[in-house]
């Protein structure tokens, strides 16, 4: 199965306009409490990683829920709608710390498995999707060192890019099914109403009706640097 799915995952085109995402609620909250919050940076790595498909009519009818002028935006606007949603995910699968790892409980005498970074990833999406993972170099590290492959956010935020690919532009999935990668992205499901909470800020081109009090013009980066000039002693 990886084989044919692997081989025919669409590459990124890196001629392309790079717009910062808006800020998340939890993002803006970590940003309150002074905790680790989306670094603006990652906004980047997920709009190269990003191939045309991502940016057509291939995508599934469902980015509507999330996005009702999706497909009406122009491209630059599109790659920042999809920044957003996988800041949203990172919000809902990890706090947005991409140093989380969680080990899952197996039946006895199976191997122990771990979900890690920001979008709760795996070894075997090395080989599933093409991810830079090395388990040979990361297994001689601390779960949530840093340094490892899996939780270094680039590696594991284009692992994630290539993940939603494969659902939805190679098997023609929508982003929300019951089969998807994510629980988080499964409907109906408790997870999935966390992920659902940070989807309410998107980007204001996608035109969805909300009641959020975060600032449209806000990005990740104008917040965390009014916070900072709060901050600072005059």
């Amino acid at each position: 199965m990886c084989l044919t799915f692997c081989m025919v995952i669409p590459t990124a085109s890196h001629a392309q306009a790079i717009k910062p995402a808006p800020p998340t609620p939890i993002d803006v909250k970590k940003v309150e409490l002074g905790g680790t919050p989306w670094n603006p940076q990652w906004d980047q790595i997920i709009e190269k990683a990003l191939p045309p498909e991502m940016l057509s009519s291939q995508v599934p009818q469902d980015v509507r829920q999330f996005c009702p002028r999706f497909y009406e935006m122009g491209t630059t606007d599109k790659r920042t709608f999809w920044a957003y949603f996988f800041q949203a995910l990172a919000g809902a699968e990890a706090g947005l710390n991409p140093n989380t790892s969680v080990r899952h409980s197996e039946p006895e005498g199976a191997i122990a498995m771990r979900s890690e970074g920001l979008l709760q990833l795996s070894y075997a999406d090395q080989k599933r999707y093409g991810c830079d993972f090395n388990w040979a170099v990361d297994r001689a590290l601390k779960s949530n060192d840093p340094a490892k492959t899996i939780l270094q956010p680039k590696n594991n935020l284009e692992c994630g890019v290539k993940i939603l690919v494969n659902q939805t532009i190679v098997q023609h999935k929508p982003l929300l099914t019951p089969s998807g990668y994510w629980s988080t992205l499964q409907p109906n499901g408790l997870s999935y109403r966390v992920f659902a909470k940070q989807m309410t800020n998107p980007p204001a081109a996608c035109g969805l009706p909300t009641k959020s009090a975060i600032d449209k013009s806000a990005t990740t980066k104008s917040v965390q640097d009014d916070a900072n000039r709060r901050e600072t002693p005059k």
